[in-house]
Parts: structure tokens; C-alpha cells; sequence
């Protein structure tokens, strides 16, 4: 598909939720222009980055369209994937399947996941942080399981078929942070090997020559998603 002259433009910072759009962007074949974000500095919480995303979250992706500044990664996914027409299922019929579990691994694994690292700032009781983490942690394996059986169900390699969609790179993200984050109280990676049709698809796509480019800006090496270790550039 051809582009406009102007590029997308990623604002992002390493290893963050950037890094699922980077993927997309790259497995679309779509030019664009990254900016770094220099959260270290609170560049994220400057006046220039609020009007972009009043949040103050990454990541945001400004288009070559000139629309509107675009956040939460669900959305950035969905609209690549229309607007470029790829990472889409095969099948027109098969798109209630990709919402759902778009939305499933954005408001369900992706926010427990938040909880989980940034568990102080969900509780006002400082004595329950640990309790709380543990509870999201057990929450996190049973979403874990149930889209292990997801992909089981559907054949794979990916979870909705042959098709590689927006949801595997999310995915995968996803997995790769929960065995990182918080440090010293992570989800073990051995929690997540039994789960060999998401086994599967993580080292499937850490194969992909368009994903191995994408984490390599972000300053992560192999492995990728599986026992993964933090990136080059992030303490």
C-alpha cells in the first residue's frame, strides 16, 4: 500500500507499551519517525507531551493523515490494522472474535498487569500492597491459561488461526512485561512454560524478522519474549 510523503510519528520510551505499536508498524511495513520520550526526565508530564495525550501515558502515535493524536494501544492497534488493511483475520466474519479479545487482552490482561506492577497506587493501605499483588498475580496466570487454551482451541500458531493479527504482538508484550515487572516479584517464567500453545506463539513470533527489528530499537535482545531480560538501554 503507499503512504503519504509525511510519516507516523511514535512517541515512545523502552520497552513501554510503544513497543506493541513499533511491532505493528513494522509488521505493516509503515514508515514513521520514532521520539524518544524521556520519562526519567518527566518528559512525559511537559506541557507539549499533555496536549498530546493529557494522561501523560505512552504511547501516542500522530499520523501522516494528520488526525487527531491517537492513544491507548488498543486503539493505535485497531486503527493500523484498518487503515493499512493488515494484521487482520483472513476472514470478515472473524472480526468479533479479534474485539473481543482485543479488548479482553487491553481492559482485562493488560490492566491487571498495571495493577500488578504499580500495585501502591491502587490502594490507600500500604500494609495491603503485597496482598494485593498476589491476587493479581493469581488473576494474571488464569488469563494466561484461558488464552493458552484460546489458541489450543483454534490450532494456532496464532490466537485466532493462521493469521498472524494485532493480538499476537499484544500478547506477547504483554507476557514478555509480566516476567520482568515488578523486579524480584515477576510471574516466573516456568509458570508460563506448561502453556505450550502460547509457548508456541511467543516463539513463533520472536522469529519474525519485522518483530526482532522492532525490539532491537527499543534495545531488547533475544530471547524476546520468553525468559526475557530487560532492555539494553532501561537500569
Amino acid at each position: 500500500m503507499a503512504h503519504q510523503a509525511a510519516r507516523d510519528r511514535l512517541y515512545w520510551s523502552p520497552d513501554s507499551a510503544n513497543l506493541v505499536v513499533r511491532m505493528a508498524l513494522h509488521e505493516l511495513a509503515v514508515p514513521f519517525e520514532a521520539v524518544l520520550v524521556d520519562r526519567a526526565a518527566a518528559a512525559h508530564r511537559r506541557h507539549d507531551y499533555l496536549a498530546l495525550n493529557p494522561q501523560g501515558l505512552l504511547p501516542v502515535l500522530t499520523t501522516a493523515r494528520q488526525d487527531a493524536p491517537l492513544f491507548e494501544t488498543a486503539a493505535i492497534l485497531l486503527y493500523l490494522a484498518e487503515r493499512e488493511a493488515g494484521l487482520l483475520p483472513a476472514e470478515p466474519a472473524t472480526r468479533g472474535r479479534l474485539l473481543k479479545w482485543l479488548l479482553f487482552i487491553s481492559n482485562t490482561l493488560h490492566a491487571d498487569l498495571r495493577i500488578l506492577f504499580y500495585a501502591e497506587r491502587y490502594t490507600v493501605d500500604a500494609a495491603g500492597v503485597a496482598a494485593l499483588r498476589a491476587g493479581v498475580r493469581r488473576r494474571v496466570d488464569e488469563h494466561l491459561v484461558l488464552l493458552d487454551r484460546e489458541i489450543a482451541a483454534g490450532g494456532g500458531p496464532w490466537l485466532l488461526g493462521p493469521t498472524l493479527t494485532v493480538l499476537d504482538l499484544y500478547l506477547a508484550a504483554c507476557v514478555r512485561w509480566a516476567q520482568l515487572y515488578p523486579p524480584g516479584e515477576a510471574l516466573s517464567t516456568d509458570t508460563i512454560r506448561p502453556l505450550a500453545a502460547l509457548v508456541r506463539l511467543l516463539e513463533t513470533l520472536a522469529a519474525r524478522p519485522a518483530i526482532i527489528r522492532a525490539c532491537a530499537e527499543e534495545g531488547i535482545e533475544a530471547p524476546l519474549f520468553l525468559a526475557p531480560t530487560l532492555p539494553l538501554n532501561c537500569g
